[in-house]
C-alpha cells in the first residue's frame, strides 16, 4: 500500500472536493429577487439552496427549509416577498485549504446542509452535505480496495 497516496486520499481539502465535483458552478440570486423566482431557479436546477449575493459580497443563503418555514408556514406570498426578507443572513463559510472533516463538523454542529467556499473574498464554490457524504463513501471504497490488495499480497 503506497502510504503517500493513501494519506492524500484520506485528508481532502475543500479545493480538492470542488475540483472533483461534476458541476461546481454556484447558483446565486439577488436579495431583491422574489422568493418565487429564487425557488423556481432552485427547482429548474435541481438544487436545494442558492447563495444570496450583491455584487461580489455574500449576504446570505436561501434554502428550501427557509421557504417552508418562512413562507409556507407563515402563509406569506412567495411572489411578493423578497429573498432578503427570509434568507439566512448568518452565513458560515470555508476556504479552499479547509478539510472535509472540518466542513462536516461545522455542518453537523450548526445544523445546515450547504457551505459556501470563499477564497480571497470571492465566492468560488458551494459544498453540500451530499457532496461530503459522497466523498466519504468514495474514501471507504478506496480503503476497502487497498486492504483487499494488501491481504491478497498485491502490495509487493
Amino acid at each position: 500500500m503506497e502510504h503517500g497516496s493513501f494519506r492524500e486520499h484520506i485528508v481532502k481539502t475543500v479545493a480538492e472536493l470542488l475540483r472533483e465535483k461534476a458541476n461546481h458552478a454556484v447558483v446565486t440570486v439577488s436579495p431583491d429577487s422574489s422568493v418565487f423566482d429564487a425557488i423556481k431557479t432552485m427547482a429548474d436546477r435541481g438544487i436545494g439552496a442558492v447563495v444570496v449575493v450583491e455584487g461580489d459580497v455574500v449576504l446570505g443563503m436561501l434554502t428550501e427549509r427557509d421557504y417552508a418555514r418562512k413562507i409556507v408556514l407563515q402563509d406569506r406570498s412567495s411572489r411578493t416577498t423578497k429573498v432578503r426578507d427570509i434568507m439566512t443572513d448568518s452565513v458560515y463559510y470555508v476556504g479552499p485549504a479547509d478539510t472535509r472533516e472540518h466542513c462536516m463538523a461545522m455542518m453537523t454542529e450548526r445544523h445546515f446542509r450547504h457551505l459556501p467556499v470563499i477564497d480571497k473574498d470571492k465566492l468560488v464554490g458551494l459544498l453540500s452535505i451530499g457532496d461530503l457524504v459522497k466523498d466519504v463513501m468514495s474514501e471507504q471504497k478506496f480503503i476497502i480496495h487497498e486492504l483487499e490488495r494488501y491481504i491478497s499480497g498485491e502490495h509487493r
